[in-house]
């Protein structure tokens, strides 16, 4: 059986199995990249000199992949999906070759090795905003939407997998990957953005000479005005919810003024896309209650996954004195249950056409995990974390994919591309947002302590410094219990998110899944009524 895409256009079983093949790799490099550079950041800063900039690193990367979803998004719904993804990959290829060479020839154009780092990671991340959601948009191109849950379930799971093996990979080349040319050394953390290289190189090989031709969805053009006011928006936001109250204070005149221009520039994207012919972002999405309740609850699990993993690993390290090594490997755990709790509701999708009653069963063990650790002084056996780490990720197993099949049931095929990125873009979102609030909640309790309070920027410190040598981060009993007490009120707070994505997830109608693509200019919901 050839499936057809809502242009009609049909596809033979290797030209399927050849594109997700492609798609895997895509999908891999760009789950990899999130969870690679972390481990080498302490010997990336002790080199390059850099540790005022620490968390820029992954700023820079965050804030223009972020931006970029939804342009993507609906770039490939003008274009093609195909030749969107091949300059995602050349942009991110470009930026992880010119990231491993950071600092490699001193100081250009005025710019010492940190910051060219930062500005490349910035490029990468251009890249990056591409992959994620052009694969899961050409998934819904090639499979109606029922057989997109087994699909997901597996793309859910290499994304799993990417995040167990990042660290380890990264601590790998970071400890043992120098390589000796002649008279030159390339350091061992350089080849944690080099491995990005032969991985984006045949996976541009593939989409281009293996991937079929996927028809262009609709003539128009670009919204460029609508593009500047949505980075005017978000880069400013972005920037103040992840340095806010750590570079400078949230009451500040830069933080005051980045809200305004967030505040100012939101107003106006939103004003500008209601009267363009061909927005970014079309509004009339928002009328339609599944993509505004799916991308809600989407945006609060990703804001209360952040609160939950975050501060773990400060707090193992120097709250419990557990090595580095011990307190990577203790969330193995967590990314084992998100493997397998994605790839049994995307198993479960197809079976069964239902959706929703898999993403309330993932949110409500969610909600009844977060729960049992949201106590950590209670927490002292190392096994009985990594069990409840493990429902965790039972919990947020479903909501990988299933929050994003279920918009794109509920919408245009037109809207196809801009609804993916869309849900990618609210989890983003909410990611950061939950970045941003637990360390502002975890400063405010550290710094609330009865008899003087303590310094997170002082714990993050001891911690980059110990192990950029090697060392085990231990700390005094006065530490730990308040560490146990920051660290217990960030994760009192994600229980209140979680059950706030629980109610979202309530609101979801539950449309059924079509066993067939809609062609043509159908719209998708025109038969469709909720089940219940």
């Amino acid at each position: 059986m050839t499936p057809q895409t809502s242009t009609g256009q049909t596809f033979t079983d290797t030209e399927r199995r050849t594109t997700l093949a492609a798609l895997m790799i895509v999908f891999l490099l760009s789950a990899l990249d999130q969870t690679i550079v972390s481990t080498a950041m302490p010997r990336i800063i002790s080199e390059l000199n850099g540790l005022n900039l620490y968390s820029w690193v992954t700023t820079a990367y965050l804030l223009t992949s972020t931006v970029m979803v939804p342009i993507w998004g609906k770039l490939g719904d003008i274009f093609g999906r195909k030749p969107v993804l091949i300059t995602g990959i050349s942009i991110f290829l470009a930026g992880s070759w010119l990231s491993g060479l950071a600092g490699e020839f001193g100081t250009v154009l005025g710019m010492p090795g940190m910051v060219q780092l930062i500005v490349f990671r910035a490029l990468q991340g251009i890249g990056g905003g591409a992959l994620f959601t052009t694969a899961f948009a050409i998934i819904a191109d090639l499979y109606p939407p029922r057989e997109r849950g087994k699909f997901a379930g597996i793309f859910g799971s290499v994304f799993g997998l990417a995040s167990v093996l990042g660290p380890i990979i990264g601590g790998y080349f970071t400890d043992h990957g120098t390589v000796q040319f002649g008279t030159h050394t390339v350091a061992g953390w350089r080849w944690v953005f080099y491995v990005n290289l032969p991985l984006s190189l045949l996976s541009l090989f593939m989409v281009i000479v293996k991937m079929p031709p996927l028809e262009h969805r609709r003539a128009g053009k670009i919204d460029f005005l609508g593009a500047a006011l949505l980075i005017c928006a978000f880069v400013p936001l972005l920037l103040v919810l992840s340095l806010g109250g750590h570079n400078f204070a949230w009451g500040s005149p830069p933080s005051l003024g980045l809200f305004a221009l967030a505040t100012v520039s939101l107003a106006a994207f939103v004003f500008v896309e209601t009267k363009v012919s061909n927005p970014i972002l079309p509004m009339h999405l928002f009328r339609n209650k599944v993509f505004t309740t799916a991308n809600t609850a989407g945006f609060l699990i990703s804001m209360a996954f952040m609160g939950v993993v975050m501060f773990l690993p400060l707090f193992l390290q120097l709250g419990r004195g557990v090595p580095a090594t011990i307190s990577g490997m203790t969330m193995l755990p967590l990314m084992a249950g998100l493997i397998i709790g994605s790839t049994i509701a995307g198993q479960m999708v197809t079976k069964t056409g239902q959706y929703k009653p898999f993403m309330i069963a993932g949110a409500a063990t969610l909600l009844v995990a977060v729960f049992l650790l949201h106590d950590l002084s209670r927490i002292t056996s190392l096994p009985l974390l990594c069990m409840l780490l493990a429902f965790v990720g039972l919990g947020l197993g479903p909501g990988q994919s299933l929050f994003n099949i279920a918009t794109q049931n509920a919408v245009d095929p037109r809207d196809l591309g801009v609804a993916t990125s869309s849900n990618q873009f609210f989890r983003q979102i909410g990611s950061t947002v939950g970045a941003a609030l637990a360390g502002t909640l975890l400063t405010a309790r550290l710094a609330n302590l009865p008899g003087g309070g303590l310094d997170l920027g002082k714990l993050e410190g001891m911690a980059v410094q110990a192990a950029a040598k090697g060392q085990a981060a231990h700390a005094d009993p006065v530490l730990q219990a308040a560490l146990v007490h920051a660290v217990s009120g960030v994760m009192v707070a994600a229980l209140f998110v979680v059950a706030a994505g629980l109610v979202a997830i309530l609101m979801i109608p539950a449309l059924p899944l079509k066993s067939r693509q809609p062609v043509g200019d159908a719209p998708v919901l025109q038969k469709a009524e909720p089940t219940n």
